[in-house]
């Protein structure tokens, strides 16, 4: 069976610099029917481990470590018995939730993580956090952006830890060159399209 790419949708909040916001989180499953990984764990993990429905899970990939991503990783980690990836330059946000472990494997870009006979590649965007990486399914035309990239621009850049030049520049550099008809799925809200986005980003400014 060929690779599928799944959705659930969980809800929550959303805490950094002393404020909270209510937020609804896409969790991004991609496999078959006998094994998968997990793309971000958010706000409630019984509702991730039915998503999973008794099937291998390969790897936990975090997009970043804002809490509304990873808020529900180590009771998912633990009922499916899965390694936990994260870029290392986003420890310093995974410590405010997490102040007494760390991630089992760290991210580096570039790196393959093959399922159900696909590859998804790791590509380091940071800018949203120091951290943030993205995932290209190349096989299924597909990228999974978290924050960096939504259906309408870029994520958001106001908070500790991110920058906006940063943001832009990874998106161009690393997001924009892939085929415009890619699909991109995001971390929250609907999907959205290379193509789309180019001309999204087009008038915005570097600096």
């Amino acid at each position: 069976m060929a690779v599928t790419v799944q959705n659930r949708v969980t809800s929550g909040t959303f805490s950094l610099d002393g404020g909270t916001w209510d937020v609804d989180n896409n969790v991004w499953i991609v496999g078959d029917e006998q094994e998968c990984v997990i793309i971000d764990a958010p706000h409630d993990a019984r509702a991730i481990i039915e998503q999973v429905q008794g099937r291998k899970v390969l790897a936990i990939l975090l997009t970043h470590a804002h809490n509304d991503h990873i808020g529900a990783v180590r009771e998912v980690a633990d009922a499916v018995q899965a390694p936990i990836y994260l870029h290392p330059e986003d420890l310093v946000l995974w410590e405010q939730v997490y102040p007494d472990t760390t991630p089992d494997k760290y991210l580096s870009d570039g790196d393959v993580f093959t399922v159900a006979g696909a590859e998804l590649r790791a590509i380091h965007t940071p800018g949203h956090s120091p951290g943030s990486t993205c995932f290209l399914l190349e096989e299924q035309d597909t990228v999974f952006t978290g924050d960096t990239l939504f259906n309408g621009g870029p994520g958001a850049t106001g908070r500790s830890y991110s920058d906006y030049p940063t943001i832009l520049a990874s998106i161009r550099e690393r997001l924009l060159t892939l085929p415009a008809h890619t699909v991109v799925r995001t971390g929250h809200g609907d999907n959205t399209t290379i193509g789309a986005e180019r001309e999204t980003l087009a008038p915005l400014k570097q600096d």
